[in-house]
């Protein structure tokens, strides 16, 4: 793994860094393949309660790194190939059994946005700006990475990004439902950690199979008697034993993910 995808795992903790900060932490061919790697590395770790993605400095992400297109995207082969890596990495994003936390401040541009749309949340502070302006280079967005996009916030402003390639300020995305909320600059670190250590207070279980009820409820469609019979899977659990037992006893329960 290159020295621009830099991770660390502590108490719980999974972070994930961009770290490209001579071009705004723009994320090349081989970042996202070790991005990809890196959250896989984390969805196998049954100590990981919690995964934040961010960016080095005072950017989140400006995007692609524009300049290796002309030698690694100039031909359909190398594009499929190209993009197919970054869906790889952008879907394992939005599947990540782990809650998913995007810290943005400063540009959170192209494919940086498409990452912070495939986390479960984005916190940000009021630098952050969000937009995707590549009809302005003459390209289109690769399908499989607008999804992300089309399910966070839908059609219309997907379109008012797109078409009218608009930057977003951080109070735009909000109200747009880009964000789940914005902070002033000195206080995200505190938004995060408060952020992360409420997460990582719940049973870790739980959390995997609200995602995955997130996820399947997002299709219109009733749910099987399997589905409503394996929707209690946390009756034989210790967690769930343990969370009523502290409830009851007024203390702070002590989950294991079992």
């Amino acid at each position: 793994m290159s020295d621009k995808i830099q991770t660390q795992s502590e108490n719980g903790l999974f972070t994930i860094t961009l770290h490209n900060p001579d071009k705004l932490n723009a994320i090349d061919f081989s970042m996202w393949r070790d991005l990809h790697q890196a959250v896989e590395r984390a969805a196998q770790d049954e100590s990981i309660r919690c995964v934040v993605l961010q960016g080095a400095g005072e950017h989140f992400a400006a995007g692609g790194d524009l300049e290796e297109f002309q030698h690694l995207r100039a031909t359909l082969e190398q594009a499929l190939a190209y993009h197919e890596e970054v869906s790889k990495a952008l879907e394992a994003i939005r599947h990540a059994p782990h809650p998913t936390l995007a810290k943005i401040r400063g540009a959170c541009i192209g494919g940086g946005l498409e990452i912070a749309a495939c986390c479960d949340l984005r916190i940000c502070d009021d630098t952050a700006k969000f937009g995707a302006p590549i009809n302005k280079l003459g390209f289109s967005m690769y399908p499989g990475e607008m999804s992300g996009l089309l399910k966070l916030c839908g059609h219309a402003v997907i379109a008012e990004i797109l078409l009218e390639a608009r930057i977003l300020s951080a109070a735009e995305a909000e109200r747009k439902n880009l964000v789940s909320r914005v902070v002033a600059p000195e206080q995200l670190d505190d938004e995060i950690r408060g952020a992360v250590k409420r997460i990582v207070a719940g049973a870790p279980r739980v959390a995997t199979w609200h995602k995955e009820w997130m996820r399947r409820l997002a299709h219109d469609k009733p749910l099987t008697p399997e589905e409503k019979i394996a929707s209690f899977a946390f009756l034989e659990t210790e967690d769930y034993r343990e969370g009523l037992a502290a409830f009851l006893e007024k203390r702070k329960p002590q989950f294991t993910g079992k």
